[in-house]
């Protein structure tokens, strides 16, 4: 049972430091901005709307109770956190998204011209 809480614990430290990582990055594009192109800046925007949407999503299957798999739970939360994780990229990428990059890149334009 200990070894099954571990990786659990495992999965949420690496999985939140991977979040982490991401958001920071985003953060320093973000900044970096002001002498970017179009194109930088409609990229840094769709990769906001798709790390936004990730935490929705991963928001939104905290609602669904987990059933105790035992071992297999930890790898599963795992490549859950994945799946969510490109489907967000492919629904901004295929869908432009809920419009939110647009949205932004028209507001960022729009003050640092």
């Amino acid at each position: 049972m200990e070894i099954n809480g571990l990786g659990s614990t495992y999965t949420d430290i690496t999985a939140n430091s991977a979040e982490n990582i991401n958001a920071d990055r985003l953060k320093e594009k973000l900044n970096n901005s002001s002498n970017a192109t179009d194109e930088e800046l409609m990229k840094v925007c769709k990769e906001f709307e798709a790390y936004f949407t990730e935490q929705v999503y991963k928001e939104m299957l905290k609602t669904i109770p987990k059933s105790e798999d035992g071992a297999n739970s930890a790898l599963v939360d795992y490549f859950k956190d994945m799946a969510v994780s490109e489907i967000a990229d492919l629904s901004v990428e295929e869908n432009n998204g809920v419009g939110l990059a647009q949205s932004l890149y028209e507001q960022m334009r729009r003050n640092y011209e």
